[in-house]
Formats: structure tokens, C-alpha cells, sequence
């Protein structure tokens, strides 16, 4: 017996010696490399006396160390700042779906401000900016070297008040300007309407309003129809939404799913990911989805596009959506201010993140200008615009009243496809879906 137990504090010894022996270096690692940022601290210390004892002019403090701050944060990533609480105010009140300012989604590619998107009828829609577009200039100001935050804040101004940017263009030759006046941005979160028997959710960005008012328009439409019956399906249309609240897009995506995954977000500590899985329930009752997207459909929006992708609920039209798979947490820090720190990366239920890669859509479809499709052109030639052709004796006044009614859906559709391409292609894949229906 004393054989054993002294065998057992042997083998307890040499596992106490072989621990030592390993995590003595590691401990001396650990040592050096908090002696190492010390020194770095007193660096940073020593540089910013000397920056106030010294400068040619004189310095505010805060303001110094706020840029530091800041500095630090975007040497991470172009979607980690620090807010100080004028723009952690600011943050606030857009996911709450009312601002003031432009309107536009900005970020930062190569020291210039790209912007994202131009959100819906805000000034910036309306003067014309899109997606992909360089602010190089603000009322002259050149914004090569400034930070992001710096640029906005010369974006900023009073309500009611003009600003002109300069922009650089793809397909332009030169750099132009645009004039945009300064408005309180009310952000309609989700827009309805029908086409035909065609729900229409344009989700504009995803406030605190979005399921609320996703969830009453597309009941108000099936009201309007007569029933969810008569409903041929859903266009979720989510071109140029530049993202917002992870909570809400997942209970946008769950809005239309019965079971499964819809996102997952994993950190730097595999225990800290979550898993977000959907609710029995589908708003359409298995209705065909059509989910359309672009260059400017960011974040949230390529959460929702991608699930219901995955699941293959719904079929995703347009092009190739922004790319942002990360997910920022927003930190109040002392003096009423906040950083927003990419603290993980989001993947979509097959496993894939489309970190810096988007979501492809199952069909490519680019916009076309109005000018490149015809809407109005020769009639086309058949045989009753023949002279002297025989009509159809055969048709009833029903039928006639049904084939006059099908003429004017057509020439509807046609209208349409000249104002918005890729909505009406959307449209017309839920038709051929929908004629695929059990009767």
C-alpha cells in the first residue's frame, strides 16, 4: 500500500517540477511584456509633457488626449473610435431613427471618406450622392490626413445651412461638386407598398422602428389585397441600407423563417460567441422571399440577406453587397463619451464570413439607367396590328376584361423596369415562382 501511495506523490513531485520548469518562462515572458508597455506608458508620458512645455503654440490637453485616444483606436480597424459625447449623443439618436445632418453612411479607404450609402430621402439622396463615391473636400477644406471623426464634424452644421463637397467619382473624369443643404434626417425605417399583388419592404436602415414597422406594413398590405392568399410573395428591398442594430436585423430575418440559425458572432475568446436562432412564425406563411441587394446593403443587411440566403427562403437578387462582417460594441467611458471597438466577426448559418468579401447574390443584376431601356418605342408587331386582321370572335366579356387588365399589368411592368431595373427583375422572378405554387 505505502508502494502505491508514494508512487502517487512521486508522479504528484515530477508534475510539480515539470510545471515549474515550463511556466517559469512563460512567467518571465508575461514580466517582460508588462515591463515593456510601462515603458511605452512612460513614452507616451514622457511625449506629451513635452508637447505642452514646448509646442510653438499653446495646446489644449483634452483635446490632445482625445486624439490619442482616437489614434489608437483606428490603427485597429477603419470601424473602432472613440466618441466623444457630442457624437456618442449623435449615435444614439440615429438608432433611434432621428438626426440631423446629411444623411449619408461614410468610411474611410486610403485617407478619403468613402461613402457607403446615401440613405433614403435624406439631402444627400436627394443631391444626388451614391454609394462608392470619394468625398475628397468640404467647403474647400481638403480631408486627406484627418481622421474620420474629423471629417464628419466638418460635415456637420446647422439645419438649414449649405455645404458643398467635392466628389470623386467612378466613370467621371474629374472631380465635381455637390451643394447639399443640412436637414433634420427623420429616418423612415421600412417603406411599403404594393406592386400588383407584389409586397415592397424597403428597409432604409435598421433603427429601433425597423420590425415594428416591417411587421404592420406588410399586414396593412395583405389587408389590402384581400388576404394573404392573394398575396404572390415578398421583395425585401435592402439596396443601400447601411446596417444598424444587430437585434433588430435578427428579428427582421426571423420575421420570415420558422427554424434555424440566422447569425452567429465569434471573438477573440471562443466563449464570448453567440448563436442566434429563429422563433416558429413566418409573416407570409412560406410565401416566396426575393431579397434585393447592392453595393451599399452593409452589416445588418447582409446579416438578413445571407441567413435567409442560407436557407434558401428566399432568393437574392442584385450585386454584391459592402462587406462589413464585423460587429462593433459601443463602451461608455468616463466624461460622458463612448469607444466603439470591434470586439468580433459575424458568420452567416453555413459558417462563411463575408468579412471584406459580401454576400454574392444567386443572381447578378446591375441597375440600368433609364436612358438604356426603352419604354415607349414602336408597338410591337404582331398579328392583330396587322390591316385587316381577323378578331378573336371567340372571347367572352370576362376575357376580354381579363386580357385588357393583363395589357395594363404589362405596360405597368415595363414602366417599371425603366424606374427601377432590378425591382421590377425581382418582381418578375416572384411571378414565375409563384406560377410554380401548388393551386
Amino acid at each position: 500500500m505505502k508502494r502505491f501511495l508514494f508512487a502517487a506523490l512521486g508522479g504528484t513531485a515530477a508534475g510539480i517540477l515539470l510545471t515549474t520548469q515550463v511556466a517559469g518562462p512563460l512567467i518571465a515572458q508575461e514580466s517582460a511584456r508588462n515591463t515593456t508597455v510601462y515603458e511605452q506608458l512612460d513614452l507616451f508620458g514622457d511625449v506629451f509633457e513635452r508637447i505642452r512645455n514646448y509646442y510653438v503654440e499653446d495646446v489644449d490637453e483634452a483635446e490632445l488626449i482625445e486624439a490619442a485616444i482616437n489614434g489608437m483606436l483606428t490603427s485597429l480597424d477603419p470601424h473602432s473610435s472613440y466618441l466623444p459625447p457630442q457624437d456618442y449623443d449623435s449615435m444614439q439618436e440615429q438608432t433611434r431613427g432621428e438626426f440631423g445632418g446629411l444623411g449619408i453612411e461614410v468610411t474611410q479607404e486610403e485617407g478619403f471618406v468613402k461613402v457607403i450609402t446615401p440613405m433614403d430621402g435624406t439631402p444627400a439622396d436627394e443631391a444626388g450622392v451614391e454609394a462608392g463615391d470619394f468625398i475628397t473636400h468640404v467647403d474647400g477644406t481638403s480631408l486627406l490626413g484627418l481622421t474620420l471623426s474629423e471629417a464628419v464634424e466638418l460635415m456637420r452644421g446647422e439645419i438649414g445651412s449649405e455645404i458643398v463637397i467635392t466628389v470623386v467619382r467612378e466613370g467621371e473624369d474629374e472631380p465635381f461638386d455637390i451643394t447639399i443643404v443640412r436637414d433634420v434626417i427623420r429616418m423612415t425605417a421600412v417603406r411599403h407598398r404594393l406592386e400588383g399583388n407584389t409586397a415592397v419592404l424597403r428597409v432604409a436602415t435598421f433603427s429601433e422602428q425597423t420590425y415594428t414597422n416591417l411587421r404592420d406594413g406588410l399586414e396593412q398590405m395583405i389587408e389590402e389585397v384581400g388576404g394573404i392568399e392573394n398575396l404572390e410573395g415578398v421583395v425585401l428591398d435592402l439596396r443601400n441600407n447601411p446596417g444598424g442594430l444587430l437585434t433588430q436585423a435578427i428579428r427582421v430575418a426571423d420575421a420570415f423563417m420558422e427554424q434555424g440559425e440566422i447569425v452567429s458572432t465569434r471573438g477573440r475568446d471562443p466563449a464570448d460567441g453567440e448563436r442566434y436562432n429563429a422563433t416558429p412564425g413566418d409573416l407570409i406563411d412560406g410565401l416566396p422571399l426575393v431579397v434585393l441587394i447592392n453595393g451599399g446593403s452593409a452589416s445588418a443587411s447582409e446579416i438578413v440577406a445571407g441567413a435567409l440566403q442560407d436557407h434558401s427562403r428566399a432568393v437574392v437578387v442584385g450585386t454584391n453587397s459592402f462587406g462589413k462582417g464585423s460587429v462593433q460594441s459601443v463602451m461608455p467611458v468616463q466624461g460622458d463619451g463612448a469607444m466603439r471597438l470591434t470586439t468580433s466577426l459575424y458568420y452567416t448559418p453555413s459558417g462563411r464570413s463575408i468579412q471584406a468579401l459580401g454576400v454574392s447574390p444567386d443572381i447578378l443584376v446591375e441597375q440600368r439607367d433609364i436612358g438604356e431601356i426603352e419604354t415607349n418605342g414602336r408597338p410591337q408587331r404582331t398579328e392583330a396590328t396587322l390591316r385587316g386582321a381577323l378578331s378573336n370572335s371567340t372571347l367572352t366579356d370576362d376575357e376580354r376584361e381579363q386580357l385588357e387588365q393583363e395589357q395594363a399589368e404589362a405596360q405597368a411592368a415595363l414602366e417599371l423596369r425603366a424606374e427601377d431595373y432590378q425591382l421590377a427583375y425581382a418582381i418578375d422572378i416572384l411571378h414565375g415562382l409563384n406560377a410554380l405554387r401548388p393551386r
